[in-house]
């Protein structure tokens, strides 16, 4: 049997992020009145393993051999560092009073998939799985998207099947009436598009066109207005999964998607030094 090989590699955060992320490690282990010299990492260390998996999408087989761990201890220190980050994430309510401070005139509205192994659960329709969405022909859990005027994401739902279209996913969040009552309230209104048909009327989305009619010259002009800012929304997606390749493909029970997201909200906002 050959040697095995090892190299050296630089991890895409600064010491700041990885410092920030021992942190709320170690506080985690006070919380949980953890005894001294008990854990085979330090702090430190298990934040380098979590960040590894969130920039890089490393395997946890990857990271348990890498730092002398079983597979089981693997997976609980991730999942403990993804919960010290989803616990940083701002809430649905401190999100919408942070846009509000910062004059937000409107937020952009957006759902994205994210995919997961194949996963047969019986969905409400026969034949279909549960976590299949039919728009994206893949697996995966729908994710909803809250950003600023400029395309930043500065909220993350919880997970919804990848059956659930984005206005049930929205109903489902009390989306709707938490946007509706800030607009209300003077804050700002939400574009997003036509998959969240029959929202309250702060919300701005593209003309359908009639069956069997034509769009007026007006709501044209709309539609390529409104498409110019929306295109916004698709970008803090797109941010979000092109720093953490973690959210491309998740290979966790897919009900974790929602704090895996929050995490990677949590540690954006951190790297970005802003939340609104």
């Amino acid at each position: 049997m050959s040697a095995s090989v090892t190299y050296r590699a630089i991890l895409t955060f600064d010491r700041e992020t990885v410092w920030y992320v021992s942190r709320l490690l170690a506080a985690d282990r006070r919380h949980r009145r953890t005894r001294r010299a008990t854990r085979l990492l330090t702090p430190f260390r298990q934040a380098v393993m979590v960040l590894r998996w969130f920039v890089d999408g490393t395997r946890i087989a990857q990271l348990a051999r890498d730092n002398g761990l079983s597979k089981r201890t693997g997976y609980r220190y991730l999942h403990e560092g993804i919960d010290a980050l989803k616990a940083q994430a701002p809430t649905l309510e401190r999100a919408l009073a942070a846009a509000k401070r910062a004059g937000h005139g409107h937020l952009l509205l957006d759902g994205t998939l994210i995919e997961i192994d194949a996963c047969h659960v019986p969905g409400p329709t026969k034949g279909v799985d549960l976590w299949w969405s039919g728009k994206h022909k893949r697996h995966g859990g729908n994710i909803q998207v809250l950003s600023a005027p400029d395309g930043f994401p500065i909220w993350t739902s919880p997970v919804r099947p990848g059956c659930e279209h984005d206005m049930s996913a929205a109903r489902t969040h009390g989306l709707l009436d938490a946007l509706e009552a800030a607009a209300r309230d003077s804050g700002p209104i939400t574009i997003t598009d036509t998959g969240y048909e029959a929202a309250p009327t702060c919300f701005r989305m593209p003309h359908k066109k009639p069956k069997g009619g034509e769009l007026t010259i007006d709501q044209q002009q709309f539609n390529k207005a409104i498409g110019a800012v929306r295109a916004l929304a698709e970008k803090a997606n797109a941010d979000l999964k092109t720093r953490f390749k973690a959210l491309r493909h998740v290979s966790l029970d897919p009900w974790r998607i929602g704090a895996v997201a929050a995490a990677a909200l949590a540690l954006f906002h951190f790297e970005k030094n802003r939340t609104a």
